[in-house]
Formats: C-alpha cells, sequence, structure tokens
C-alpha cells in the first residue's frame, strides 16, 4: 500500500510507524510544511494509560518516550495568597520537539520517507496514493477542500489564553489564581524537561483588555504576567514568542468537529478531525490514539472503505465522554466567579470536579457537599461512576441536536415560537 501522511504531528508521524510495523513493504511517505527541527508548544501530558497502548503497539518508540519524559504527581493551588495541595493522578510531560523528534526517527528507522518544508494547499491536487492522512492540524487544508463534504464546524470559546514556557521547573500540576482590579487572571503549569515547564495564561476577555494585554507589546506582557505570578514562577521569568509587530500570541480557543471524517481516499486525524479544550491536556493522546485506531482499521479490514468507516465510528464513540469533558472544562473556567468565592479547599475540589454534567446545575456549595458524602459511600461512589460518562454524552448528544435545530430553522423565522428561542438561549 502506498500512504502519504500530511502534516508531521504525532498522528501521521505515529501512524507511519505503525503502517511500516504492520508490513515494511508499505510504502509510507510524511509531509511537513514546517522545516526540520521546527515546532510549535512547549511541553505536551500524557497519562500512565496512554503508555501502556503505546508499549502495546510499539515498545521502541515508548521506551524513548518514557525516557525523555518527566513524571509529576497531584496537584497545587495558589488562590490569593492561600495555597492548596491535592494528591491527584500521576502524570507525564515530554518537550513537543522532543516527541516529534522521538517518532521522526523511530518512523524513519522503519523505512519510512519523512519530508519537511513540503506543504499542500487546498488547491493543490491529492498525492498519489492509496491512502492519504490528513494530519494537517486545525486548519487543515486537505479537509478545506473537501469542507462541503466533511461539513467541519467550529465553536469558540470567550477566554483569552496565551501558551509561554519558564524555567521554574514545575514538579506538581500547579494552577494559580490572581485577582486583578479588572477580574480574575490564572495559569496552569507543568514541568517537561529538568529545568523548563509550559505555562498557559488565561482570562476573560475584560481582564485581558483592562490590564492592557490586548496592545501590550511582548516584552511589557511577560513582565506583567511575571509580577502577578510571582508565587508560582519564584524569580523565573516567562517565556514567549513574539508577534512581528512585537505582541505575544493571545488565542481563544475554538472546537473543531467534523460531521464525516473520510472522503474516497482521504481520511481526518488529530486536529483536522476535532479539538478539545487544552485545560484536559488530551490533544496529542486523542491524536496518537486516532493513529492507533486506523492502522488497526487498515490492517484487519481489506476494503479501504469499511476501514475508514469503522476507524470513524469507533472514534467518533470513543471520543464522546472526552468531548464532554472537555467542554465543561471550557465552561467552568469561563464560570469562574460562580466558583472562585469559596474557600480555596472547596474550590480546588470543584476544579478537580470540573467535568461533571451535574456542577453547572447545582450550587457549588450544595455540590461540594453532595460529593464529599457520594466519596463517604462505596454505593453511591459505583453509581456515580457508571452514570456521569452516560450523562455527560446525554449533554453532549442534546447540545448537538439543539445546534441542529438552530441551523435548520434561524432566530426570529416563521413558525419558532418563543418557547424554541428560549431554549435555543
Amino acid at each position: 500500500m502506498r500512504v502519504v501522511c500530511v502534516g508531521g504531528g504525532p498522528a501521521g508521524l505515529y501512524f507511519a510507524i505503525l503502517m511500516k510495523r504492520q508490513d515494511p513493504a508499505h510504502e509510507v511517505t510524511v509531509y511537513e510544511r514546517n522545516a526540520a527541527g521546527s515546532t510549535y508548544g512547549w511541553g505536551v501530558t500524557y497519562w500512565g494509560g496512554l503508555l501502556d497502548r503505546l508499549r502495546v503497539c510499539d515498545p521502541e518508540s515508548a521506551e524513548a518516550i518514557l525516557a525523555g519524559s518527566v513524571r509529576w504527581s497531584g496537584g497545587v493551588a495558589h488562590v490569593g495568597g492561600d495555597t492548596t495541595v491535592c494528591d491527584g493522578d500521576d502524570g507525564f510531560a515530554i518537550s513537543r520537539h522532543r516527541l516529534l523528534d522521538i517518532l521522526t526517527e523511530r518512523a524513519r528507522a522503519l523505512g519510512a520517507r519523512i519530508e519537511f518544508e513540503r506543504e499542500w494547499t487546498p488547491d493543490d491536487p491529492l498525492p498519489d496514493a492509496d491512502l492519504v492522512v490528513a494530519g494537517d492540524g486545525v486548519r487543515s487544508a486537505l479537509r478545506d477542500r473537501f469542507a462541503d463534504h466533511f461539513r467541519p464546524r467550529q465553536a469558540g470559546g470567550r477566554n483569552t489564553y496565551i501558551w509561554l514556557g519558564t524555567t521554574k521547573r514545575f514538579d506538581a500540576f500547579t494552577f494559580s489564581f490572581v485577582e486583578t482590579p479588572h477580574g480574575w487572571i490564572w495559569c496552569y503549569a507543568y514541568g517537561f524537561g529538568a529545568d523548563r515547564s509550559t505555562f498557559i495564561v488565561e482570562c476573560s476577555p475584560e481582564t485581558h483588555r483592562g490590564l492592557g494585554l490586548d496592545t501590550a507589546p511582548e516584552a511589557d506582557a511577560l513582565a506583567l504576567l511575571e509580577r502577578l505570578f510571582a508565587q508560582p514562577l519564584g524569580g523565573h521569568p516567562l517565556m514567549g514568542r513574539a508577534e512581528a509587530d512585537g505582541r505575544i500570541r493571545w488565542q481563544t480557543f475554538r472546537t473543531l468537529t467534523n460531521d464525516r471524517w473520510h472522503h474516497g481516499n482521504l481520511v481526518l486525524v488529530g486536529d483536522a478531525a476535532h479539538t478539545t479544550h487544552y485545560s484536559i491536556g488530551a490533544g496529542t493522546t486523542l491524536a496518537i490514539e486516532d493513529a492507533i485506531a486506523l492502522a488497526a482499521a487498515v490492517h484487519s479490514e481489506p476494503e479501504r472503505s469499511e476501514a475508514l468507516r469503522r476507524y470513524e465510528q469507533e472514534r467518533k464513540s470513543a471520543l464522546l465522554a472526552t468531548q464532554s469533558a472537555a467542554r465543561l472544562s471550557a465552561q467552568w473556567y469561563e464560570n469562574l466567579p460562580r466558583y472562585i468565592q469559596l474557600p480555596p479547599s472547596r474550590m480546588f475540589a470543584l476544579l478537580g470536579q470540573r467535568h461533571s454534567p451535574l456542577l453547572p446545575h447545582v450550587p457549588p456549595q450544595l455540590y461540594y457537599h453532595l460529593d464529599r458524602a457520594v466519596g463517604r459511600l462505596p454505593a453511591l461512589r459505583d453509581l456515580k461512576r457508571r452514570l456521569g460518562p452516560r450523562i455527560g454524552q446525554l449533554v453532549q448528544a442534546r447540545t448537538a441536536a439543539a445546534r441542529a435545530e438552530a441551523r435548520a430553522v434561524p432566530y426570529g423565522a416563521p413558525g419558532r415560537d418563543g418557547a424554541q428561542e428560549e431554549r435555543q438561549r
């Protein structure tokens, strides 16, 4: 089989590895638009479950990834002058640059061809191959070429955020919430190297404008953020990536979904197919899991169209709970004033519960006490564990149905009554 992966991210590279492992006779090429050694981002997170799957699929790259990773344990939250520590789950982080190097080297060692500085545009013809894997990110040119078929949709978040780095090594997943005259601003930080950590800053658009971060040059913005987050940084500097005009790159997160994931011999993976809010740290894991599922489907199903249908069905189903958790997590931060006035230990407890579909509908203090009561009763704890994902899937399904109805009948159109409009709001 001739396979072309457009996009040299984790999904495309890992799929190339798996295809060459399945059959060295496969002709596999990966095209990446950036130069070799050039990538964005700082560190990426993953958990032990992914590492277990990597060891099954390709032990060599799994051990190299583990060797290049750091491990963090539990969580720490700074709220004003108070600090709360939580024992939480252990996790791993690795430099995105190092991860891509490991996967590139492994793919080449197995015989895949990796070509850098080769970019496809929506006007370019598809690569000549039996299977074309579009792993070219959220702005996928291959997906956009057939947008009428894939029907991508993007939903914008409210808050603004920026990915930064720091020389401070965080040994626990660290949150810091700082109140300013213009509202709250907060960070998520985790180590990914001996002297490097990812440092993500987020705030509401009102706080962003009030602090002047929407127009501040890089040096001024970083200096202000270093002052605001002096407690967790402990004197270490922040590092950014300035735009051409000297400003740093603040964004609003956009959740991407597609009605379809394959068209002819073209199939979507990773961010080209779906995105989930950065606050759950699942992007890299989901991209690699896409590659694993696609390789398994292609290997076990000789009919290409059936293999791609099976892959799409399996991954869409697997993503439901994660997409629900990501949406709820983003909403928790967008509604931070609802929780931030709680005692810090309780606020941090609800931070850990932010994936719950019930939390937005129950007063925070009441939810906290109910959750503690459930935790003391094994039967209720088991019931919560079983029902939680189902409730999340139900909420997501109802949300998708409401969006479909909104697209079908515009606001104010004849035949739409006031009750319908209120439900949409």
